[in-house]
């Protein structure tokens, strides 16, 4: 593992991207895609990618991050070519879900077109045999999960040893999931020196000390305040009971069927449920979640991405997986128990400058859990349905329901004395 420094702060560049000085290729693929002005994460982290810095990036999913991560290490690998030794990988790229590996890896073949650059993926629910193949080889960029990345190094499929750039993509995500065992694994397999890049929505302290054991001296930018939403996100809160809410999805869901709509639930099995019961009811819905098999979780975003499919269930698996502009309405059908996935799931919409609207659903029994997400945010959710009950007020805590023993008076029971316990005495030997 590599020893941290202190954490530099961050430098200020304005510019356009034909000022950096990129590959001709990559001024030429990014003038195809319509990439002119660098988002606020790439205006700060390319400079300093460019420069061979490590670097700690934090920002919100849907700002531009794999531009930010990917112009750079596609301009250094062009800037030393050479084809890759069999089974060997230049640069790895790490991230907590399928789907986004999956939208890494498209972003940067979009990129990497005209090149002699080639990108691969690992994930699981695919083909190990088929992997193994592509990786005999030799690979310039592999996007990986870190479970399937691990079965392929226990097989002796991949030689992480040449790798000499390393991206660790939503690495709080990869916490969340449990990846740090991973991480811990595949860290010493990878060679040095290298540069490493960390991306992250949020700051807790186990990604401070994951900062430290992974980058050198990293520099840090940071672009937009952890739990804070995209400013042309319109939220709206609607108060309802837990019965109401299959019928008042569908009352929304009628109101513009044609608009795409992501649809949050908190449980695989609570996602399927709902997409069967909407499909039953002619809504054009399928579904995303942990049950699923890679196939069929492509197959359901690609029907979304082109439209075939207006409404998409999902359980957080997508929260930061689905890269689809056209997304309109994003509902919660159930608020998320860790308050940092509302702000990525309602960031699924208004994206790539659109205006978007997120709908969140709460029951009297989630109440607590709205408090949590409006603290995060540090903004009162605007009601759009049903009243607000006055516990919510910002900064109120719920009132604990008093347990048996109690005052009626709500006053503290006075507490019994204990009783002294007498220890027993010892048996003489007979």
């Amino acid at each position: 593992m590599r020893r941290a420094m202190s954490v530099r702060p961050e430098r200020k560049y304005v510019f356009d991207f034909d000022m950096l000085g990129l590959a001709p290729a990559l001024n030429e693929a990014l003038k195809r895609s319509g990439f002119t002005q660098p988002t606020p994460i790439q205006n700060q982290a390319i400079p300093l990618l460019l420069d061979g810095h490590d670097l700690l990036g934090l920002a919100q999913t849907g700002t531009g991050k794999t531009l930010a991560f990917g112009l750079p290490l596609i301009d250094r690998l062009l800037a030393q070519p050479g084809k890759p030794e069999p089974k060997t990988v230049k640069a790895l790229i790490l991230a907590p879900t399928r789907e986004l590996v999956n939208q890494i890896a498209d972003s940067l073949r979009g990129l990497t077109e005209k090149t002699k650059v080639r990108v691969n993926t690992v994930v699981g629910g695919q083909s190990i045999g088929r992997q193994i193949s592509v990786l005999s080889r030799g690979t310039d960029i592999l996007v990986a999960t870190p479970g399937r990345l691990i079965d392929l190094m226990d097989r002796g499929a991949v030689d992480l040893g040449s790798v000499r750039f390393l991206v660790l993509d939503e690495a709080d995500q990869m916490l969340d999931l449990g990846f740090i065992h991973a991480l811990r694994k595949i860290a010493p397999r990878l060679g040095t020196p290298r540069q490493t890049m960390l991306f992250s929505a949020t700051m807790p302290k186990q990604m401070e000390e994951l900062s430290s054991a992974y980058l050198s001296n990293p520099r840090k930018v940071q672009v937009s305040p952890p739990g804070k939403a995209a400013d042309k996100i319109e939220q709206s809160v609607e108060f309802l009971d837990k019965p109401r809410k299959p019928a008042r999805l569908r009352e929304i869901l009628s109101r513009d069927p044609e608009a795409l709509t992501l649809v949050f639930s908190r449980t695989k099995h609570g996602a399927e449920k709902l997409m069967k019961g909407l499909v039953a009811d002619g809504f054009n819905a399928a579904s995303i979640h942990g049950n699923k098999s890679q196939g069929q979780r492509d197959r359901a975003i690609k029907g979304f991405r082109d439209g075939t499919t207006t409404v998409l269930v999902a359980t957080d698996v997508a929260a930061r997986g689905i890269d689809i502009p056209g997304v309109a309405y994003v509902i919660n059908y159930d608020l998320p128990e860790v308050p940092d996935n509302y702000v990525h799931r309602i960031g699924r919409t208004a994206r790539a400058g659109r205006e978007g609207q997120a709908i969140a659903f709460c029951t009297p029994e989630d109440t607590d859990l709205l408090r949590q997400i409006e603290k995060l945010m540090k903004i009162e959710v605007p009601t759009g349905a049903g009243t607000r009950p006055d516990d919510l007020d910002r900064g109120k805590a719920a009132p604990r329901p008093r347990r048996g023993g109690g005052r009626p008076d709500g006053g503290a029971a006075q507490a019994k004395p204990r009783a002294k316990r007498r220890r027993p005495r010892h048996k003489r030997a007979a």
